[in-house]
């Protein structure tokens, strides 16, 4: 008599079936682990944006006014190049007068960074970081209107002023 061929035992049946749940498994864990590598990209990415777009104040300054209150507070960001400055106080030049902004250096006579306009508290002064790299002091003066020539010095005594200070990043 020939031997008819025997169903497979059942037991094979399941070993097939675990191994289809087994790849099954492992391929939505491999799309979920490639997913989540693809949002912490993302927000990586989004990170060094921020991170980019965050200003960086190397120089900050306060300047104080006769009375020794703070009167301005001066900022730069190398990244942007913009001295930024800020009126802490009230005061304001007449209709003939302009506020100009100095830069003292020891042993060097002031120069001049900048004419700062009446309207508002807040002024940007665009400069390079080389021009605030040996200065210890920055100081306002009230001139005529358009302000002065760097060659003819500022009016003293100074509005308000204040020393620079290089802050460590």
């Amino acid at each position: 008599m020939t031997a008819t061929p025997a169903h497979p035992p059942c037991h094979a049946t399941r070993w097939r079936a675990a191994t289809i749940a087994c790849l099954l498994v492992i391929g939505l864990g491999m799309a979920a682990g490639t997913s989540m590598y693809e949002q912490f990209k993302a927000q990586v990415a989004h990170l060094q944006g921020q991170i980019q777009n965050t200003p960086r104040i190397k120089y900050i300054a306060v300047l104080l006014d006769q009375a020794q209150a703070p009167a301005m507070l001066a900022t730069f960001d190398p990244q942007d190049g913009k001295l930024q400055l800020q009126r802490l106080n009230s005061v304001k030049e007449g209709r003939e007068d302009t506020m100009q902004l100095w830069a003292v250096a020891p042993g060097q006579p002031a120069r001049s960074l900048g004419v700062l306009e009446a309207s508002g508290k807040t002024h940007q002064v665009r400069l390079e970081e080389a021009a605030l790299a040996r200065v210890s002091q920055l100081a306002v003066s009230v001139e005529n209107r358009g302000g002065v020539a760097e060659s003819q010095g500022p009016r003293l005594p100074y509005l308000f002023s204040g020393a620079l200070v290089q802050k460590a990043l």
